[in-house]
């Protein structure tokens, strides 16, 4: 019988910290190849076409992988995934120290480190929804700010140990690193609260169970594609990671460097954006237990849009900065009300798996941007159209927020209420 609900310390908050720190080095990692642009223009000549695509099958690959890995943490939990996942990206990425031909790196550091990224993708919204009745958006935001941590830590010293030791000691360096965290997940996460016989945090006896399976993948993707609500998320958050990972996270380091600032200076400037993204995103997850998701989106998206029209005009390091705190303030903060929303109107229990389709239309939105901006890059010799191009989706993107019905679906979300958990 689960007696415990909320003591003084409740275990939900280790299992947040076991994966947060995952999802830093998960997503740092993810973010390595832009610090690794101009290393490899100059050591295999490859053109930034090339490169971009590698990165754009990356991303690709993760969207592909976010919902079978979300649906795989709905049925066997997140602890064996999780493991898995960083086991598959640790020796993606060693093996790419000797690689000699562009098809080793499109093959290892995009497909295979994507599809592993990609698995653990879900991670934030499982633990949060399975863990937490109370503090879900905070949760949330806290996985979030895991994300950009990983962007303020790795991309600064991956950065400097390309330059001063080459990219082949920065890839064994955070190979090291996610073998050593596979273990640490085993060891301290757990499923469920009634793995250590506590119920969710927040809950009582009287709190109605969510259930321990979700509903069946094809039934619950069946129902959600037949709603509005299901394309307005996917197609807002396909324009999230086209103007976020797809155009920025891929094409900000290189931009910076063409403007004439060392590789240092601009992974620096990339590391202060995501400082700024920490403290959004966690600020975004606190607004989404408070307020209404929808608006909060269309904020977001727009203000994003607005930063990234200006942005071809902005040249010098202070402008730049100035650029990185806009930017930096909205680029995963639409992550926790997104999570919110599919929770709200699919049910907690099936968020792993329809969140993960969400993703997937993400991914795609940022491989496309990535390879798109590669593209504009080797025609026009500059970014200039591609940043212009992102920010008007970026708007877009705030107009199909507010149109999103937070209304549940009642044959997904009443069954889940009085499930048997």
């Amino acid at each position: 019988m689960l007696t415990r609900r909320n003591s003084t310390f409740h275990y939900g908050w280790v299992v947040v910290a076991v994966a947060m720190v995952s999802s830093l080095l998960v997503f740092g990692i993810r973010s390595a190849p832009s610090v690794f642009v101009k290393p490899l223009e100059r050591e295999f000549g490859w053109s930034r076409s090339e490169i971009s695509l590698a990165i754009a099958v990356g991303l690709l690959c993760t969207g592909i992988a976010a919902p079978f890995g979300g649906a795989l943490m709905d049925r066997i939990g997140p602890r064996r995934v999780l493991a898995g996942s960083l086991t598959l990206i640790a020796v993606s990425i060693l093996l790419s120290v000797w690689m000699t031909e562009f098809w080793q790196f499109l093959l290892l550091w995009g497909v295979l480190s994507g599809l592993g990224t990609g698995a653990a993708n879900g991670l934030g919204a499982t633990i949060s929804n399975r863990w937490f009745i109370e503090r879900r958006g905070l949760v949330q935001g806290l996985f979030g700010a895991g994300t950009s941590a990983g962007m303020l830590l790795f991309i600064p010293l991956i950065s400097w140990v390309v330059v001063h030791h080459g990219w082949r000691s920065a890839t064994v360096m955070a190979a090291a690193v996610a073998m050593a965290l596979a273990p640490l997940g085993l060891l301290l996460v757990r499923d469920r609260p009634a793995d250590v016989g506590l119920l969710p945090y927040g809950a009582t006896a009287s709190s109605p169970p969510i259930p321990s399976r979700p509903a069946a993948v094809r039934e619950v993707m069946a129902r959600a594609i037949r709603t509005p609500e299901f394309w307005l998320l996917s197609g807002s958050f396909f324009i999230c990671g086209a103007s976020s990972n797809g155009i920025i996270g891929t094409h900000f380091i290189p931009h910076a460097v063409d403007l004439g600032h060392s590789e240092v200076a601009a992974a620096g400037v990339l590391a202060f954006m995501g400082s700024m993204n920490f403290v959004g995103t966690l600020a975004s997850g606190w607004l989404s237990d408070k307020h209404d998701p929808r608006k909060l989106l269309a904020m977001y998206y727009i203000l994003r849009g607005m930063s990234l029209f200006i942005l071809p005009w902005v040249t010098g390091l202070e402008g730049l900065t100035v650029f990185a705190i806009i930017f930096g303030l909205d680029y995963i903060a639409t992550v926790p009300p997104t999570v919110a929303l599919t929770a709200d109107v699919f049910g907690r229990q099936n968020v792993g798996m329809v969140y993960g389709w969400v993703f997937c239309a993400h991914q795609i939105g940022a491989a496309l941007a990535a390879q798109a901006g590669g593209l504009i890059y080797d025609r026009f010799g500059d970014y200039t159209i591609a940043f212009v191009m992102a920010g008007g989706l970026a708007v877009m993107g705030g107009l199909m927020a507010l149109r999103i019905d937070r209304t549940p679906l009642p044959d997904l979300v009443r069954p889940a209420a009085s499930g048997a958990g």
